[in-house]
């Protein structure tokens, strides 16, 4: 890790000190040394989602910034990317209410939902490869396509018919 600078160097990678002057929903402005202004957004906040900033800054605290680009006498800064990294785990564990795994009782894990929407049964998983199917008959292509036919045509009369609908409106 660089060490921090205490005369302002804007340079991309540089680290610095400031002072959170103001938070907003889309991030916090830093009052950096030298009369300058930099901006951290929220997806450079911290390495975990973060939905209220408010919740890791508070405005007249001192933090480690440093500059992650330079653009037009805007300067973009990040908190994260002094953290370390998280561990990543090959495979995110779903954990269900009592502790259970995913991968063990094969069920979805226990999402928030509306109370009058049941839950959902898992997809049933085939045992063994599906084979592919046999190839069609040219009656059965010239069904397919006109199948294909009378949906689109449906469709466009439908859109035809409430574009009409509303201009008649207008009148």
């Amino acid at each position: 890790m660089e060490e921090t600078n205490n005369s302002m160097e804007l340079t991309v990678g540089a680290v610095l000190e400031g002072k959170v002057k103001s938070i907003t929903n889309f991030g916090a402005f830093i009052a950096l040394p030298e009369n300058k202004t930099g901006m951290v957004h929220i997806s450079e906040i911290a390495n975990a989602y973060v939905s209220d900033i408010r919740q890791h800054l508070t405005e007249g605290q001192d933090v480690k910034v440093m500059v992650i680009n330079l653009d037009n006498g805007k300067v973009n800064l990040s908190i994260k990317r002094l953290e370390p990294k998280p561990q990543q785990n090959a495979r995110p564990s779903f954990r269900r209410e009592g502790g259970e795994n995913r991968e063990r009782t094969g069920e979805r894990p226990n999402f928030r939902r509306d109370n009058n929407q049941a839950p959902r049964p898992a997809p049933a998983r085939a045992a063994a490869p599906v084979p592919p199917p046999a190839p069609k008959t040219k009656d059965q292509q010239f069904e397919d396509m006109m199948k294909a036919f009378m949906s689109e045509s449906d469709s466009k009369l439908s859109g035809m018919r409430a574009d009409h609908r509303t201009k008649s409106r207008r009148r």
